[in-house]
C-alpha cells in the first residue's frame, strides 16, 4: 500500500498556488515549501510504560523563500487562508529586508544567481505493509510488552530490556515558478536495550531496526530479543582492551558509524563554502583504498532518509562520493552549489519548516565487495572483530575520528577465540583508516534508526552502513 497524501496539505493546495502567483509579481525567484508531518514513539521497560507524540518531528506549516536578483529571504508560517495572504506578503518582504541587515561590519555579502528549474510536476508515495496508526496504540504496546518479557526470561542476571518504537508520516508539497511536487512517506524504527547484571556491575547491549514503511518492523525485533539478551549477559565476562593498532574486521553497524563520522559530515560542501572542511582540497585525489566507493543520496536506497525531493525542491540524488578510493565530489544544498558553481545534489534538508535548510547526509553508505566474513576473519593472525557501534564524533577541518564501540571479539589464527573485549574506543586520521581497508564483504546492510544533528542542532533522520570491512585501527 501507498502512504496517503496529507489531507490538510491537498485542501491548502489551491490557497499555496494563489500565493506563488502573487509573489511571483513581485520577485525573481519564489518557492513554497509545505509541511504535515505526524509522529508518534513508544516505549516499554520493566519500570515504565511511555505514550508521546514526537514534538521535534510532528509540525505543520510553511516556508517561502524569495529572492530579489542577489540576496534570498525566507519566511515561515503555521496558517493560511486567503483572507491572509497580504499578510504573508508583508512578511516575506520583512525577512528580504531582514536577511540584508545581518552582514556583519567588514564582511562581504554573498550574491546569488535565481536557480534554473526545469519544468517538473511530480507525485510521489512510499509504500508500506502495517500502518502503525491503524494498527493502534494499545496493539503497538502489547507487541513491545512481549519482546520485553520475552528478553527477561533469558536470564536472571537481565534487569531490564527496554523496548520502544517511533514513526513518523509526513506529506510535503514544493512550489516554484516552474515546479509543482508532492511526496508522501513513511518511515518506522525500533529499539531494544538490555541491561544485564553481576554484583556492581552492569553491562549493555543494543539493536536498532528501521524501514522505510510501516509496523512491519516489529516483527523482527520479536525474533532477536533472546539473542540481545544472551549477548548482554555475555558482555559481563568482558575485559578492558589493551590500546594499540590492530587488524580490525567491523561489522556493518561500525562500518556505517566510520562512513558517517569520517567521511560523511567531511564532504557536506556548506563547509566547503565556509572552509571548514579538509576534504575540498582533495578532491580528485586517493582518499581511501581502491576497494572503497562511498555513496549518499535520498535515491540511494530505501532507508528512513529516502525521500522524492529535498527541502528546496531539488529531486534525490544517488551521488557517488568515492569512486575505487578517490573523492570525486561532495553534497551539497541549493545554496552552497551556486557558490561553489556545482550543481545540487538533493541533501538540502529542513528541521522543519522553522528552520534554515543545511547540506545534510541521507543514505551514506560503502559499495560491498568480493569476500566473505569468514575469509576475512581466516585472513587475520591477531585482531578483533568490531560489533555495536554506540556513538562517534568527527573534526572535518583536521580529519580525526573518535568512535565509541560497545564489543571487540578477539581474533587469533584466523578464529574467533571466544574473548570479549568492552567498551572500545576507535580512533585516528580518517585517510589512514581508510586506506587501510584491504577486504570488504558482499553483504551490505543500512540502519536508519539514529538522527544526525548540524553541530548540536538541527535534527535529520539518516542512515548509514556498508558491507564488513578489514583495516588496521587504532583501540584503546
Amino acid at each position: 500500500m501507498k502512504v496517503n497524501p496529507s489531507v490538510f496539505l491537498m485542501k491548502t493546495k489551491p490557497v499555496l498556488k494563489l500565493l506563488l502567483e502573487k509573489l511571483l509579481e513581485q520577485y525573481d525567484y519564489v518557492s513554497i515549501l509545505a509541511t504535515d508531518s505526524q509522529a508518534k514513539s513508544y516505549s516499554v521497560s520493566r519500570r515504565n510504560v511511555r505514550i508521546s507524540q514526537d514534538g521535534m518531528l510532528t509540525n505543520r506549516g510553511f516556508v517561502v523563500k524569495v529572492s530579489d536578483g542577489g540576496r534570498y529571504g525566507e519566511y515561515s508560517f503555521n496558517h493560511i487562508s486567503e483572507e491572509k495572504i497580504n499578510e504573508i506578503l508583508a512578511g516575506v518582504s520583512r525577512a528580504l529586508v531582514a536577511s540584508n541587515q545581518v552582514v556583519a561590519h567588514g564582511m562581504c555579502e554573498n550574491r546569488y544567481s535565481v536557480p534554473v528549474e526545469e519544468p517538473t510536476v511530480f507525485v510521489g508515495a512510499t509504500e508500506y505493509e502495517v500502518d502503525p496508526v491503524e494498527m493502534g496504540d494499545d496493539a503497538i504496546l502489547d507487541h513491545l510488552r512481549r519482546v520485553m518479557e520475552r528478553g527477561l526470561a533469558v536470564s536472571e542476571q537481565l534487569i531490564d530490556c527496554h523496548v520502544a518504537c517511533n514513526y513518523q508520516k509526513y506529506s510535503k508539497i514544493f512550489l516554484s515558478k516552474n515546479k509543482d511536487l508532492e511526496q508522501h512517506v513513511m518511515w518506522m524504527t525500533g529499539m531494544m536495550a538490555t541491561l544485564a547484571s553481576r554484583g556492581q556491575e552492569i553491562k549493555d547491549y543494543h539493536k536498532g531496526y528501521s524501514n522505510l514503511g510501516g509496523a512491519e518492523v516489529l516483527r523482527k525485533m520479536e525474533e532477536d530479543v533472546e539473542e540481545c539478551a544472551r549477548v548482554a549477559v555475555e558482555l559481563l565476562e568482558s575485559e578492558s582492551m589493551v590500546p594499540g593498532e590492530y587488524d580490525c574486521i567491523c561489522d556493518p553497524g561500525v562500518t556505517g558509524m566510520i562512513v558517517h563520522e569520517a567521511f560523511g559530515h567531511g564532504v557536506e560542501m556548506d563547509m566547503f563554502v565556509k572552509k571548514r572542511a579538509l576534504a575540498e582540497e582533495y578532491v580528485g585525489r586517493y582518499v581511501a583504498s581502491p576497494l572503497v566507493t562511498m555513496r549518499d543520496g535520498a535515491a540511494s536506497a530505501c532507508e528512513t532518509a529516502t525521500y522524492f525531493f529535498d527541502d528546496e525542491g531539488t529531486m534525490a540524488h544517488d551521488t557517488v562520493v568515492i569512486d575505487n578510493g578517490i573523492l570525486k565530489q561532495g553534497i551539497s544544498d541549493l545554496q552552497s552549489a551556486m557558490i561553489l558553481g556545482t550543481e545540487p545534489t538533493g541533501n538540502g534538508r529542513r528541521e522543519s519548516y522553522k528552520r534554515k535548510a543545511y547540506t545534510r547526509m541521507t543514505n551514506t553508505f560503502f559499495e560491498g565487495g568480493n569476500s566473505t566474513k569468514e575469509e576475512m576473519i581466516a585472513s587475520i593472525q591477531y585482531g578483533f572483530l568490531l560489533e555495536n557501534a554506540s556513538s562517534g564524533m568527527e573534526d572535518p577541518k583536521n580529519w580525526g575520528i573518535q568512535c565509541m564501540v560497545n564489543i571487540a571479539r578477539e581474533i587469533k589464527d584466523g578464529k574467533l577465540t571466544g574473548r570479549i573485549f568492552s567498551p572500545i574506543v576507535l580512533t585516528g586520521y580518517v585517510p589512514d583508516l581508510l586506506k587501510s581497508i584491504s577486504m570488504m564483504s558482499e553483504t551490505v546492510e543500512l540502519g536508519g534508526g539514529g538522527f544526525c544533528g548540524k553541530g548540536y542542532k538541527e535534527w535529520v533522520k539518516v542512515s548509514d552502513g556498508g558491507p564488513y570491512i578489514k583495516a588496521r585501527i587504532r583501540l584503546g
